[in-house]
């Protein structure tokens, strides 16, 4: 089974979304990008609500651009879990239901078995959103689309959904496109990645890819990489002048002027220790000093000023980063195999 966007574009007076070309076989793809990209247009327009002025929509070799939206085999979960108030969980879950398809297995698949005679206003966030998925696949779909489905929900129900639900999503043999502007969420749920910029998809690949290895500038600043401009000294070994700093590589780009990008988790940093002998041995080394130290929730990023570079940025453990304080100096490294080159 598979989804097949080819040209998809829609005008309005102030935005353009498309020309979109997107193949999405079965499993998840996640559609990332900040607000405003186009990413629930994208959901309104394979599901019908909306009207492209141009390009076809065809789900497994069928053509669903130009059928109304309760004629597409489409299942939907919007941002508002959009529940029937005066209706049970059962009786939600039921309305629209597939002749097929055992409802009361479905609310076991999603475990709110046990909530079937609940009022939907009883319910608490992450019940909330599992009837609302529960129902919409009770529809029996041969695809789905969700938008923002965990954005209304608490951080840390939010974070102990997502494996959850990409566990659940990852049992069902249909294309799945999975609208969200957290990266993590696209992470951990998509088994592909399509990054929307203005209307625009800037990169399509495996999820784990797109993250290593952006693409564009833009694309690596969104998703967090620090980008570095040199110019390539050397083709073999790949070497890239930094002003005063020299980068070796895994690859460089064809041309003399090269950007680079950097991700945090493969920027190895620890305090200036003149005795120590760098366990990296294979890596840049490269001396630098702390600007800034923000602690989030799971880890540290520090801001680390090296000459040449710029300011570039560390992912650290909590342990490492009871090590660093800001304005010392300390030492980088880099594995070359992490300096990946970007348009």
């Amino acid at each position: 089974m598979s989804l097949a966007l080819d040209g998809l574009a829609i005008a309005y007076p102030d935005a353009r979304i498309g020309p979109i070309d997107l193949t999405v076989p079965s499993g998840v793809t996640a559609v990332l990008g900040p607000s405003g990209a186009g990413k629930s247009t994208l959901l309104e327009l394979i599901a019908g609500f909306e009207t492209p002025d141009s390009g076809t929509i065809t789900l497994d070799g069928a053509r669903l651009d130009g059928r109304p939206p309760e004629r597409r085999p489409v299942g939907m979960v919007f941002q508002d879990d959009a529940l029937f108030p005066h209706r049970s969980v059962r009786e939600n879950i039921a309305f629209g239901a597939a002749e097929s398809v055992d409802t009361a297995a479905i609310a076991e698949r999603f475990e709110i078995g046990e909530l079937l005679d609940r009022d939907p206003a009883t319910l608490s966030g992450g019940e909330s959103r599992r009837v609302a998925l529960a129902r919409t696949l009770a529809s029996d779909p041969d695809a789905l689309l969700l938008d923002e489905p965990l954005a209304s929900l608490d951080a840390p129900i939010r974070r102990r959904l997502r494996r959850d639900l990409a566990a659940r999503l990852a049992a069902l043999d249909v294309p799945v496109v999975y609208v969200t502007h957290d990266q993590r969420e696209a992470a951990v749920v998509g088994d592909r990645l399509a990054v929307l910029f203005d209307g625009t998809l800037h990169q399509v690949g495996p999820t784990d890819r797109v993250f290593d290895r952006p693409a564009t500038e833009r694309v690596a600043r969104f998703l967090g990489h620090s980008v570095v401009e040199g110019q390539v000294v050397s083709r073999d070994p790949p070497r890239i002048d930094c002003g005063p700093t020299t980068v070796r590589a895994s690859m460089v780009a064809s041309g003399p002027a090269v950007s680079v990008a950097l991700d945090p988790s493969a920027v190895d940093l620890r305090p200036a220790d003149p005795s120590s002998d760098d366990s990296a041995a294979a890596s840049n080394r490269l001396d630098g000093e702390i600007d800034r130290i923000v602690d989030r929730q799971t880890d540290t990023i520090a801001t680390i000023s090296v000459p040449g570079l710029g300011p570039i940025e560390a992912r650290v453990g909590r342990s490492r980063a009871d090590e660093l304080s800001e304005g010392e100096d300390c030492v980088v490294a880099i594995d070359p195999g992490d300096i990946v080159p970007i348009e």
